[in-house]
């Protein structure tokens, strides 16, 4: 067991929270790691890239030029890639960039992701992430008492109201229920802030 001290509100050290090895107390393994980050970047992709070949291009269909006595190469539609305003040869068409990775590997690295930042000393728990107004200036100072500035925060199934609208205007702090803790943010981000509702929560979720 991986025992962490909870930040108070005040930003001292209370009591500490024990955290099961299953979950942050895995070896990291770059290579699981690598694999979700691509996973998770390949399906945000739009992929509504795309050109026009020659089969679409608005061009007469009429032979350029008689196929014998010109000493020039033949030449059918002037829609051939190989001439300006030709279509494109072999270019981007719409499609999904997604890939299918199992729910098992998943599962295994959001914990590789979770261990490396408990292996770096990157995790800060707090009992709970509320504020009594939704003040972008009262959530500043409420991470500047805490110890972090660039950081991805998770609590449990719901955040807190003031919380959401505070931390829209911070672009150096996510704010997630524990419902949406994903690799990519975790590893973007340089401290991992845990409410004592989301230990409970991925525990009872990988147990």
């Amino acid at each position: 067991m991986v025992d962490i001290a909870i930040t108070k509100a005040d930003g001292k050290a209370g009591d500490k929270v024990s955290l099961s090895d299953e979950i942050f107390g895995l070896e990291p393994r770059v290579d699981i790691l690598h694999r979700m980050v691509r996973w998770q970047l390949a399906k945000r992709q739009a992929g509504t890239h795309k050109t026009l070949g020659r089969s679409e291009i608005a061009r007469t269909g009429k032979k350029m030029y008689k196929q014998k006595g010109t000493g020039r190469a033949r030449h059918a539609a002037a829609s051939a890639p190989q001439f300006r305003g030709g279509g494109r040869a072999f270019g981007p068409v719409v499609r999904s960039h997604a890939h299918e990775l199992t729910k098992k590997f998943r599962a295994l690295g959001l914990k590789h992701a979770l261990s490396a930042k408990a292996r770096d000393s990157q995790i800060v728990v707090v009992e709970n992430f509320a504020l009594g107004e939704a003040k972008t200036k009262a959530f500043l100072s409420q991470i500047e008492t805490l110890g972090f500035s660039n950081a991805l925060v998770i609590d449990g199934a719901e955040i807190d109201a003031n919380v959401k609208l505070a931390a829209r205007a911070v672009h150096t702090v996510d704010v997630l229920p524990v419902q949406g803790i994903n690799v990519y943010d975790i590893l973007r981000r340089d401290t991992l802030v845990l409410t004592r509702a989301a230990i409970d929560a991925l525990e009872a979720r990988f147990k």
